[in-house]
């Protein structure tokens, strides 16, 4: 008999009227002839209050005990929810995280999935049972009960589907699926009719509340169809597969994250394992960093930006003075910018279709929208822009990519893809892993160019020229980095085929020269080593790992790039293979 999992977040639970109407769509599954498992949140605010409460007795709670204490609203969910299915007639039995088998580690409030056990819920289920799980917790090794932090209960869900080799998962919230952004900034968006486990991944990291991105990774590794849908009606809503909505669209989503914080570390010296020090700070602190910009060193120093939820904000600082305290000569300045918000395009058509940036930047610029911060990865490109104009931006690139129409080539039929014995070998190996990172492969191009431009004038629509210059070279353009200058000035660096590097260096020169900067700095070859898999970014210690391992080799690091599928390094041509190796080595426990 085929298990499904449904989970109903707490708007979805905010009274008796919708938990009745939660366990009636149980039920109904339950009488289709599945075995049901049911994943519940606190109800409507139950969480807030909570956490509001325990401000009021101290400013800084402990951390364990606030997970005794956020533990306790999903309790009172599920209970509620298998009084609700008794009362219809049927068999119920609720679970709290331990009683389920959810083992953790022991980091308090952002708790990682060590494993579970099956053997309870599936004694439950065989015995005729409506299995109703607590979402967001578990217990670590001494039994201390854990959370597992924002979206917590999706997490719960998506991951009980993949041990139980569950038919599907279903997300019941307060939308009726995935947008191609947020309706309420745009209304025009589309509700997209299935998404890429990737392209998810990216949207989720990028502010799509719908999904957190912790469950878009176990639903990757396990191949769990995902199925959101409203908890309010019987609309078909958003499958989350393997494949995406079209094969031809360049982008299937645009997203905003509204309140984001660019750090600039400057004056770091432009030596191998300077920045580590940084990162590997930051990381202690369980803090993820998104937008990661390591842009070339000039006179001996480098400059490192990166962006942070506003939340992280005072934790991020107090890592940074730490790292001064420990070396005076970590870094000459920093400063930081809280008033911004990121805006980024997803799809997997980036991959093989040119002048996807080109076409954003010029939309941007045409509305006199400035780009702070930019940079890009295999299916994502990401800007920063003033928070006072970032929903305008948000509006002008989805109106650019025409994202309120509906694919050409869209499939009538749910795309999946096949599944095939190796990848079944390596989810049952991964039963073992759950929540470690991952790893798909290391990959090493060394067929890679780089053009640094110094100093352009941080105006809007800069970027759009100079890249549609180069576009109109047919000049093909991988990795693109802006990051934040002195003053009125950006740095701007991207990487181009070995074969293009002429022409996109005439290019730049001629830019130059019309704007009155300084010439472009030109690297005939370097060397761009990716690593691509899971929990890359929520995984905080990936990027700090990275630089020590190279540090320690002397390598250093001209280029970083990241996104939720893919961190990329830059590093001198003669260093490639090397590099590589020493990546390989470091993360040969995370690779399939």
């Amino acid at each position: 008999m085929s298990v499904i999992v449904q989970k109903f977040g707490g708007t979805s639970v905010a009274d008796s009227k919708k938990i009745l109407a939660a366990a009636r769509k149980a039920i109904r599954a339950y009488n289709e002839g599945h075995q049901v498992v049911m994943v519940v949140s606190a109800m409507g605010k139950n969480t807030d209050k909570l956490i509001a409460l325990a401000k009021e007795i101290t400013k800084d709670p402990p951390s364990r005990e606030m997970d005794m204490l956020l533990s306790t609203g999903e309790q009172v969910s599920v209970a509620l929810m298998a009084m609700a299915i008794q009362q219809f007639g049927y068999k119920a039995v609720s679970m709290t995280g331990a009683q389920i088998g959810i083992k953790t580690d022991d980091a308090h409030t952002k708790a990682r999935i060590k494993s579970i056990s099956t053997d309870r819920m599936r004694a439950a289920l065989d015995d005729g049972n409506i299995v109703i799980a607590a979402g967001f917790q578990g217990v670590d090794d001494d039994f201390n009960i854990t959370t597992l932090g924002r979206g917590g209960s999706d997490t719960t869900a998506v991951a009980l589907a993949a041990v139980l080799n569950a038919e599907s998962c279903e997300i019941y919230t307060d939308v009726d699926g995935v947008y191609t952004t947020d309706p309420r900034i745009v209304p025009e968006a589309r509700r997209v009719k299935q998404i890429s486990y990737d392209e998810m991944l990216e949207m989720a990291s990028l502010g799509a509340g719908v999904m957190h991105s912790r469950s878009i990774e176990f639903a990757k590794n396990f191949n769990v169809p995902v199925h959101v849908r409203a908890s309010y009606s019987d609309e078909p809503g958003t499958m989350i597969v393997s494949a995406p909505e079209s094969e031809s669209r360049a982008v299937c989503g645009a997203a905003i994250v509204k309140d984001e914080v660019r750090l600039t570390v400057r004056g770091v010296p432009d030596r191998p394992g300077s920045a580590q020090m940084i990162f590997q700070a930051i990381a202690a602190r369980r803090i993820v960093m998104d937008m990661i910009v390591q842009n070339i060193g000039t006179e001996g120093k480098a400059e490192i930006s990166f962006t942070i939820p506003k939340i992280e904000l005072s934790a991020t600082l107090k890592a940074l003075e730490e790292v001064k305290r420990g070396s005076n000569e970590a870094y000459e300045t920093l400063s930081y910018d809280d008033h911004l918000s990121k805006i980024s395009i997803v799809g997997h058509g980036m991959v093989h279709q040119v002048g996807v940036a080109e076409k954003m930047f010029l939309a941007l610029g045409e509305k006199n929208i400035n780009i702070q911060m930019i940079s890009t990865s295999t299916i994502k490109i990401s800007v920063l822009v003033d928070q006072d104009v970032a929903q305008e931006a948000l509006r002008t690139i989805h109106a650019a990519f025409e994202l309120e129409k509906v694919p050409e080539d869209m499939a009538q039929e749910l795309r999946l893809a096949e599944t095939t014995d190796e990848q079944k070998i390596h989810m049952i190996h991964r039963l073992q892993q759950l929540e470690e990172l991952l790893i798909d492969k290391v990959e090493l191009d060394e067929n890679q160019a780089r053009i640094t431009l110094p100093e352009v004038p941080n105006t809007p629509g800069m970027s759009a020229k100079i890249f549609r210059r180069i576009m109109e070279e047919n000049v093909v353009v991988d990795m693109i980095v802006q990051s934040q200058g002195e003053g009125l000035q950006t740095k701007l660096s991207f990487t181009v085929p070995c074969e293009s590097v002429e022409k996109a260096y005439h290019v730049a020169s001629c830019v130059a020269r019309e704007f009155q900067i300084p010439e472009p700095k030109m690297s005939p070859a370097v060397a761009k080593i990716s690593l691509s898999g899971t929990g890359m970014r929520s995984h905080t210690t990936v990027a700090s790992r990275m630089l020590k391992r190279l540090a320690e080799a002397q390598i250093n690091i001209e280029m970083i790039n990241t996104s939720e599928v893919c961190f990329s390094v830059v590093v001198a041509a003669e260093k490639g293979k090397e590099a590589m190796a020493i990546l390989q080595e470091e993360f040969k426990h995370s690779l399939e």
